[in-house]
């Protein structure tokens, strides 16, 4: 007996025969798109490709931001309109990859203002296994630029089928996952590098949308003002770090483009800063990166010797906890590159280098403090592409 492309296509599914025809199609699909991935080759011209458009987009973040939230006002504004009136008890926040770290960068801001859990789950996770209790009292929120990802697509169904109330979120409007869900809001951004801007745009898009039905779940005005207020400095922030961040991490990257294996490390809505890091540097390079949370660092003997770490810690409740992550990695032997609060003298004597960016609320600090990482990539493979041309000549 053949066995099924996915659990939700097996015979006890729950799923109706629409959704198991879409879910199926997409399947198939994927399975093409991932043989013309390009290769781990050092002198691969197609992903060299894909990282000189990762630059473009890393530059475009600002415009895209404003661009998604100005553009998705009414309509997030609606949505909140119709949800704030809504017996919401949960919120569940699934995607794959760097849709799912957007997931993790959001989640803070979300309960601070709604007051009820909202929890980041992996797309594969909800669909097949940790999806009970859900029903009319659960929002699923689910991203994904393509609005094709299967297993995003089969969290959505799974949703619907146990009837949760759905909002999608994605770069492509008429995908599949913004037809098949109730709610749906379209984030103005590109992918044709690796992810930079579709991340940023999605995460401030949901912030917005959780400021918005705060407001009309009957939150004080002041306790949504200055989130408010703050999200509509990031975009210039971020056209502000770029420059003043990147001769630095260009410096960093030339210095360690020699290394095969990378590590980033942050607490609290910063651990999303830490996975697209790990991300970007997988996608970008043929080497290793790791994502560790904050506290888990002191459970292993996460670093060894010569290996670079970058600690994101801007001002918050783990800030201390950041410093003794950069005593033990110092004492391992590793590198430390500490990403904080400008002023913050805290890492300034257990650092190699300290990159410095503004004071904003820490629920916001990952659509920011993410720049340095990402940026840290880009410099990264191209010094490793530098180094196979030299090799080659």
């Amino acid at each position: 007996m053949t066995e099924p492309l996915t659990p939700l296509l097996a015979a006890d599914s729950i799923l109706d025969a629409g959704a198991r025809s879409l879910v199926e199609a997409l399947f198939l699909r994927e399975q093409q798109r991932v043989r013309a991935l390009p290769s781990d080759d050092p002198l691969n011209p197609i992903r060299r490709r894909r990282v000189e458009i990762t630059r473009t987009e890393i530059a475009g973040q600002p415009e895209t931001l404003a661009k998604t939230l100005d553009t998705q006002a009414a309509d997030v504004a609606a949505i909140a309109r119709d949800l704030g009136r809504a017996p919401l008890s949960r919120i569940v926040m699934t995607g794959c990859g760097d849709s799912w770290a957007v997931m993790m960068g959001a989640r803070l801001l979300m309960e601070q203002l709604l007051g009820i859990p909202c929890e980041p789950m992996q797309a594969l996770d909800f669909a097949y296994y940790f999806n009970r209790p859900i029903g009319p009292e659960t929002l699923v929120v689910t991203l994904s630029s393509t609005g094709t990802t299967p297993r995003t697509v089969e969290a959505l169904m799974m949703a619907k089928a146990l009837g949760a109330r759905t909002l999608a979120l994605s770069n492509t409007p008429g995908s599949a996952l913004m037809a098949e869900a109730e709610f749906a809001l379209l984030v103005h951004a590109e992918r044709k590098g690796w992810p930079t801007q579709a991340s940023t745009a999605s995460m401030g898009l949901l912030m917005a949308f959780a400021i918005a039905l705060g407001r009309e779940r009957g939150l004080a005005a002041s306790a949504v003002a200055p989130y408010a207020a703050a999200l509509d400095r990031i975009a210039g922030q971020i056209d502000a770090a770029i420059p003043a961040t990147e001769p630095t991490i260009a410096e960093i990257a030339a210095r360690e483009a020699s290394g095969g294996m990378f590590l980033f490390a942050a607490g609290g809505p910063s651990y999303a800063s830490a996975f697209f890091g790990a991300a970007k540097v997988k996608e970008c390079t043929p080497d290793h990166a790791l994502a560790i949370p904050l506290e888990e660092f002191h459970h292993f003997h996460s670093q060894k010797k010569g290996e670079p770490l970058f600690l994101t810690a801007p001002a918050g409740p783990s800030r201390h906890r950041a410093r003794d992550t950069a005593e033990e990695g110092r004492k391992a032997g590793g590198t430390i590159y500490a990403v904080v609060t400008e002023s913050d003298p805290l890492l300034s004597d257990v650092a190699d280098a300290v990159i410095s960016l503004p004071a904003i609320p820490e629920p916001l600090a990952p659509l920011v403090y993410t720049v340095p990482v990402q940026l840290f990539a880009y410099h990264l493979a191209m010094a490793k592409f530098a180094a196979a041309e030299r090799a080659m000549s």
